[in-house]
């Protein structure tokens, strides 16, 4: 939109560099470019602003595939006014002397054309395509086509407008029809998913096997290796129960033999020990046998008397101890009548 200024009945007109300023007055043209800055009466002014930078137009339109499928199409025309004296004369960008306004909506109407025209080639290639194939060549078939068709489009020269580039953003189908589409892709994924899954937990399986086969391996080797262990320890100790055997063996032979001499010492010493009491005893026998003799023959030559005194004495010797004698008249009267009738011979 121009900018304008108001003094005294005159107006100020500033465009932009991307605006083609037309001044027109009486039926002449007076002022004629981009970035045009002028003064200019209200009264008798014809002005006409045209954009002259590129404009993204964004469209979408629905059609029809050969399978009689319903399709979005999403694309985006860039274009440019080329020709702004052209375009001026075929449309109306005529603008406000006092704002600076478009009166009409011109850039709708070139809108409304290029839509028009890229929907009717679009619906065109569209409805020889079926949407499998629309789905997958379809962008790249729209947009060849649109842009040719845009290209020789007689009424885009003769309006002034030329198509820069255009833009096929998607092609989808129908909702129902995208998900039903999509659920075959989704199970082949889901498919791979779970015949990956069906690999992994296999490898696993087998590396559990793997595993439980060497630590039954190994447990086996341990079994075998504490059975080589029992068996050898079952030799050694036989070996040593043998040898403490023979030991013992020959440690009871050895004491049975020390037994033996000592029991054969024994009872040589006890021989000897009997041989020496028995002669002992028949040189005290034989001593005292002479004693006995030379006694005998001693008293057999000593008086009667004598040995009767002797006797008194060994008897008295042999008396136990009398500190004091009670006699009583009984006892003595007795004791003297014994020894009063004693012969004196």
């Amino acid at each position: 939109m121009a900018d304008i200024t108001r003094r005294l009945g005159w107006r100020h007109l500033r465009g932009a560099p991307t605006a083609h300023i037309r001044h027109h007055r009486g039926g002449k043209l007076l002022h004629d470019g981009p970035g045009l800055s002028f003064w200019f009466r209200a009264l008798t002014a014809a002005l006409s602003e045209v954009p002259v930078d590129d404009r993204e137009l964004a469209m979408t339109f629905h059609a029809r595939t050969s399978d009689f499928q319903d399709v979005t199409v999403q694309a985006t025309v860039t274009y440019r006014i080329s020709d702004p004296a052209l375009a001026a004369g075929r449309l109306d960008f005529s603008v406000d002397p006092d704002t600076g306004a478009w009166r009409g909506t011109p850039l709708e109407q070139l809108g409304t054309l290029l839509t028009e025209t890229a929907q009717q080639h679009a619906l065109d290639v569209l409805a020889r395509t079926s949407l499998s194939a629309a789905l997958v060549d379809g962008v790249t078939a729209v947009r060849e086509r649109v842009a040719a068709g845009l290209a020789a489009e007689p009424r885009l020269p003769a309006t002034g407008i030329e198509v820069v580039a255009v833009r096929v953003v998607a092609l989808r189908p129908e909702p129902e029809v995208e998900r039903a589409l999509r659920t075959p892709a989704r199970e082949q994924i889901q498919q791979e998913a779970d015949r990956a899954t069906y690999e992994r937990r296999a490898v696993a399986v087998e590396r559990e096997r793997t595993i439980a086969e060497n630590e039954l391996a190994s447990q086996i080797e341990l079994a075998r290796r504490e059975e080589q262990l029992v068996e050898q320890r079952g030799t050694n100790a036989r070996r040593e129960a043998e040898e403490h055997a023979a030991a013992d063996a020959v440690r009871a032979g050895a004491e049975a033999a020390r037994s033996v001499k000592l029991a054969e010492a024994e009872a040589a010493r006890s021989v000897k020990l009997a041989h020496a009491e028995a002669e002992g005893a028949r040189a005290v026998g034989e001593a005292k046998a002479q004693a006995q003799a030379a006694w005998l023959q001693v008293h057999t030559d000593v008086d009667v008397a004598v040995l009767h005194a002797l006797t008194g004495t060994r008897l008295a010797e042999n008396l136990p101890r009398i500190d004091s004698v009670t006699l009583s008249p009984d006892v003595l009267t007795g004791l003297l009548a014994k020894l009063s009738t004693r012969d004196p011979a």
